[in-house]
C-alpha cells in the first residue's frame, strides 16, 4: 500500500529503484545492505579522528537514504512481506543504537569524558525502546496487518528522521560533538513521544470499547 503524502527521500527512492523491478534483487537484500553500511558508518565514528568520522557521517547518511528503497522496491513489486516489514524497523533501531554508541565512544576523550559514552547508551537504549513503542503504534493504527509503518512525525514534504542527513555536513565543518549532545537527546525525547502517544492510543482504544 503506499503511502500517503511520502517525504520528498521516499518519492526520490521510488524513482531510482525502478531499475531493480526486473532484478533478483530483493527487499530484504537491500534491507540487509543498508545495516552493513550503517555499521561501516557508525564504526568510523568510534574512532574518534576527524576524516574517519567524516567518511563515517557519509556513510550513514547513505545507508539512511538507501533504507527507502527496500520499501519501494517491495510495493512496487508486490513482494511486501511481514518479515520485510519487521525487519526494515529492525534495522532501523540497530542502525540509530550503533550510531549513538559509536559516537558516545569517539568522544570518550572530549570534555564530557565517559559521560558521552553514557550519552550514547542512553541514545542507543532509546533507539531500541523506540522499536517497541513503534510496533505497538503501528498495531494500534493497523499498519501491522498491512505491512506499513506510520513513519515519523513530518511536515511540508519532511520527516523528523531527516534530520540524521545533517550529520555527514555538521561532522565535516566540525560540529559533530554539539550535534550527538542535540541528537541524544532527541532521541530521548522521541522515545518519550512514542511511548505517551502508544498509551494514547490504548487509553482510547479501551474508552471506546
Amino acid at each position: 500500500m503506499a503511502m500517503k503524502n511520502p517525504p520528498f527521500d521516499q518519492r526520490i527512492a521510488a524513482v531510482l529503484v525502478r531499475p531493480l523491478l526486473r532484478t533478483p534483487i530483493t527487499p530484504n537484500h537491500i534491507s540487509m545492505l543498508t545495516l552493513f553500511i550503517a555499521l561501516a558508518g557508525a564504526l568510523m565514528l568510534a574512532t574518534g579522528d576527524p576524516a574517519q568520522a567524516t567518511w563515517g557521517a557519509g556513510l550513514f547518511v547513505l545507508a539512511r537514504f538507501l533504507d527507502h528503497f527496500d520499501g519501494e522496491l517491495a510495493r512496487q513489486s508486490g513482494k511486501t512481506s511481514k518479515l520485510g516489514y519487521y525487519l526494515d524497523y529492525l534495522v532501523g533501531a540497530i542502525s540509530y543504537a550503533a550510531l549513538f554508541f559509536c559516537m558516545g565512544w569517539g568522544f570518550r576523550d572530549s570534555d564530557l569524558g565517559m559521560w558521552a559514552v553514557a550519552l550514547g547508551a542512553g541514545g542507543a537504549g532509546a533507539s531500541l525502546i523506540s522499536l517497541f513503542t513503534n510496533f505497538g503504534i503501528d498495531r494500534e493504527t493497523g499498519g501491522a496487518e498491512t505491512g506499513d509503518s506510520v513513519g515519523y512525525p513530518g511536515v511540508a514534504g519532511f520527516e523528523l528522521e531527516d534530520g540524521i542527513y545533517l550529520i555527514w555536513p555538521v561532522t565535516w565543518l566540525g560540529y559533530l560533538y554539539p550535534f550527538f549532545i542535540a541528537a541524544g537527546i532527541g532521541a530521548t525525547i522521541y522515545c518519550v513521544w512514542t511511548w505517551v502517544t502508544l498509551a494514547r492510543m490504548r487509553r482510547q482504544r479501551g474508552e471506546r470499547a
